[in-house]
């Protein structure tokens, strides 16, 4: 008789404590090739679900062993099975609708293939993924970038670049799926991150850069594990749509990535080519009269099984909270695959984004926002700028590929590679500060126009093997990457503006030239990494050897200069696995990061470098799907430029700013279609060594405490089945504007709801068609979301939209 699995006390206690029972069960099932098992009646009670895991559960409760590739299951979802049937009557309703089917293999247990192929003699068995007590040696089991379910991942390559589980790596990694990015309907990187445990967005109305940070660092942006690199204006841009997943690397991340902020990275992985045929189209309307297209269509080419290709794409015209702005933008990303055998893979990417209206920077003065003003406060659609003279337009074009080969048991072999190209023309008024009258705002013109061109490729040689009981896989890799970047400015003044009675067709000088410089950066790289098993025990070594140059030939003083930079960086971590799914853990890392410059003496300043100490306890009980975190650290980045009190107008590298803080977090699927997203995180961000008036100050805009929580649940039975509820509160704790902590930024919350259906649930003719209506900051929450020196910016307002989908 099969017995269901059920979690222990110990187990229900402390994930209900945490976030109401979050725990999780290895995706991949350990399946045995045994007739009589796959022949004998069971009773099955399965969701819908995402059909890898879906197939886990099949070939775990029925002790079969399931062939299949990650291309197979990619962005497929199994069909609901309930009732009692054999593994094969089963496996058959699950795979209804999808396209494929799975077959007898040869040796016993089935293999996934399409429904439309037709057997030949004496077929290639397919790549078996039951984790058997060797390493399969085929391709699949290492494409796999990261395994979901739901919310809830298992598995990620960016916390080691190999395919590792992310409770064995000793450091701390977020997830954020496709699912709930789906759920959320996130229109930026910075709302997909919104609920990221540890993350500090700057949630307002600028969408041409994104503002992230994490640990009181910046966070750096990478896009399929290679570095975006960016100029200032010039920044690469990923829709969320155009996103398969986004992994957050908190902490020192440079011993595989090269220079790096001290705080971490966050890897956007790109929707990739399936085998399933995929077809979607969506429909979106709502706040600030937003009009969105976005497709998706994927599938095989050919009957061959070799090739696969992948297109996606958007169009969006929208309004801004700001008066007299708006945002428009079209960017589609087209991918194939090419896989002539089982041992090798290549798959191009492909991206192009154009921006014909990009926003507007537009800071406010502290009088009238986080300070009062006799008259009146300053209005959240406030326009700093002037219609005549404001603009902002860039276009950008990727192209890239990646490549994986595997030569035997022990070796193989990644390499992954992408061009790019920015050019970004900007036009601007800035706000200043307010006049003693307090209603008449100072201003200044500013113009950039930029282009970059950069160069990233990184090879990765991979080995697994055994020295006696310890289990090795050790990676061994160079990287390079190059950025050529001509820069442009002007500065100068501009009108001032009432802000009572504003007059926004005021006549603008062109600036006066302010820079004008071509600057040339590389890095080249080469990094060692053992991730050891010993029985319960999980050990990981790293270490990396970098040298940087860049060069600046400046157009205005006729000057040209060259600086080279060379460091180690290294990662130490060990994680012990006990049976019952807690592994505790400890790890110190390093990272640098160049600082272009010069002391008084005409010294090069040396690279900043930062070290941290984490320990943590990750937990996935068995018998529920979900995955907690928690860790607490120190982070302390030293050789940060201050100004040198004996020489005016020179600087020093005698800062330091140092970072301590624990994390509390959980993923969990609570119920059959019932998911739930949580954090707290905590961080005093001081500054340990900096000039006497800021010393022992908090680091700007840091809050000291963040909590998130996001839930949503679908009914799969009933009258109200394909009905989908959620939504989400995200608390932010107090901050200080400027490092002088003489004005803080206060504490806020703001509330998110989402509401959707399926109404192919309502009527078959309906099928693959469906509705969302998703809002953010649903209460209108008025609070200012970030300052600098000059002013503040609003927090986003109340913004409503509906979607209209159809798949097939």
């Amino acid at each position: 008789m099969h017995r269901s699995l059920s979690p222990s006390p110990l187990a229900r206690a402390i994930a209900t404590l945490c976030l109401g029972a979050m725990a999780s069960v290895p995706l991949v099932a350990i399946g045995q090739s045994v007739s009589t098992q796959a022949t004998a009646p069971i009773h099955w009670n399965l969701p819908a679900e995402p059909l890898d895991q879906a197939l886990n559960h099949v070939g775990r409760q029925a002790g079969v062993l399931l062939s299949f590739t990650s291309d197979q299951t990619r962005d497929v979802r199994g069909h609901a099975v309930s009732g009692t049937m054999t593994a094969e009557q089963a496996l058959h309703e699950l795979l209804k609708g999808t396209g494929l089917e799975a077959v007898p293999s040869p040796g016993g247990g089935y293999t996934l293939r399409r429904a439309d192929i037709v057997p030949v003699a004496q077929p290639t068995p397919a790549k078996e993924v039951a984790v058997p007590s060797r390493r399969s040696v085929t391709l699949d089991e290492t494409r796999v970038v990261a395994t979901t379910g739901n919310y809830v991942a298992h598995r990620t390559t960016t916390g080691a670049k190999t395919d590792t589980p992310l409770i064995e790596l000793p450091q701390t990694v977020s997830v954020i799926t496709r699912d709930q990015i789906d759920a959320q309907q996130a229109q930026t990187l910075r709302a997909v991150l919104r609920y990221a445990p540890g993350v500090v967005i700057s949630d307002d109305n600028d969408d041409r850069l994104d503002t992230i940070s994490a640990r009181g660092f910046a966070l750096d942006q990478y896009l399929d594990g290679l570095k975006m690199l960016s100029g200032t204006w010039a920044v690469p841009k990923v829709e969320p749509y155009l996103m398969e997943r986004a992994v957050v690397l908190e902490g020192p991340a440079s011993v595989l990535y090269g220079q790096a902020s001290p705080g971490g990275i966050v890897d956007i992985v790109s929707k990739r080519p399936v085998d399933t045929p995929l077809h979607e189209v969506q429909l979106q309307f709502g706040t600030n009269a937003r009009r969105q297209a976005n497709v998706d269509f994927g599938g095989a080419l050919g009957q061959s099984g070799h090739w696969s290709y992948r297109l996606t794409g958007i169009y969006r015209d929208t309004d801004l909270d700001a008066h007299h702005t708006k945002e428009r933008r079209v960017a589609i990303a087209p991918a194939i695959t090419w896989k002539p055998d089982d041992q090798t893979r290549l798959t191009i990417l492909a991206s192009y984004l154009h921006d014909p209206d990009g926003g507007v920077w537009s800071m406010l003065p502290y009088q009238g926002t986080l300070l009062p003003n006799p008259n009146g406060r300053i209005s959240r659609g406030f326009y700093t700028g002037d219609t005549g003279f404001e603009s902002f337009k860039r276009t950008q074009y990727q192209l890239g590929y990646e490549f994986e080969h595997v030569f035997n048991e022990t070796w193989r072999f990644r390499q992954n590679l992408r061009v790019a190209r920015n050019t970004t023309d900007y036009s601007s008024v800035q706000g200043l500060n307010l006049q003693a009258d307090l209603h008449t705002l100072n201003r200044q013109t500013y113009t950039s126009s930029e282009e970059l061109r950069t160069l990233n490729i990184d090879n990765q040689a991979q080995a697994r093997f055994d020295t006696g009981p310890v289990t090795h896989t050790l990676l061994l890799g160079v990287d390079m990457q190059r950025l050529l970047w001509d820069n442009f400015t002007r500065l100068g003044n501009a009108p001032t503006l009432d802000i009572l009675h504003s007059d926004y067709r005021q006549a603008i000088a062109i600036p006066a030239r302010f820079q004008d410089a071509d600057q040339g950066q590389s890095q080249f790289g080469a990094y060692a990494q053992d991730q050891m098993r010993i029985g319960h025990w999980s050990v990981m070594l790293s270490a990396r050897r970098d040298a940087a140059r860049s060069d600046n030939d400046n157009h205005i003083s006729g000057t040209w200069s060259r600086q080279t930079t060379q460091a180690n960086t290294w990662r130490a971590g060990v994680t012990y696995l006990f049976d019952n799914g807690l592994a505790p853990y400890v790890s110190m890392s390093t990272s640098f990061q160049p600082t272009l410059g010069t002391d008084f003496r005409g010294s090069a300043f040396v690279p900043t470098r930062g070290r941290q100490k984490e320990i943590g306890v990750k937990y996935q009980p068995h018998g529920i799907d979900s995955y907690i975190a928690l860790s607490a650290y120190e982070l302390t980045q030293s050789n940060v430029t201050t100004p040198d009190p004996l020489h005016p107008n020179f600087n020093t590298q005698t800062g330091e700013i140092r970072s301590r803080g624990a994390e509390l977090s959980g993923t969990a699927v609570l119920a059959d279609g019932f998911n739930v997203r949580a954090s707290y995180s905590y961080i005093d961000s001081e500054l340990t060594r900096a000039p006497l008036v800021v010393q022992g100050n908090q680091q700007a805009g840091i809050p000291g405490h963040q909590a998130s929580v996001w839930a949503d649940y679908t009914v799969h039975d009933g009258a109200l089945s394909g009905l989908g509820v959620g939504g989400g509160v995200r608390w932010t704790g107090k901050s200080f504007a400027t490092v002088t902590n003489a004005v803080s930024i206060p504490s806020y919350t703001t509330i998110d709801a989402m509401v959707r259906y399926d109404l192919g649930r309502a009527h078959t003719a309906l099928d693959g068609w469906r509705l969302a209506v998703n809002a953010a900051n649903l209460l209108d929450k008025r609070y200012v979301s970030v300052c600098t020196a000059i002013g503040c910016r609003w927090g986003l307002r109340r913004n409503v939209m509906a979607t209209v989908s159809y798949a097939w």
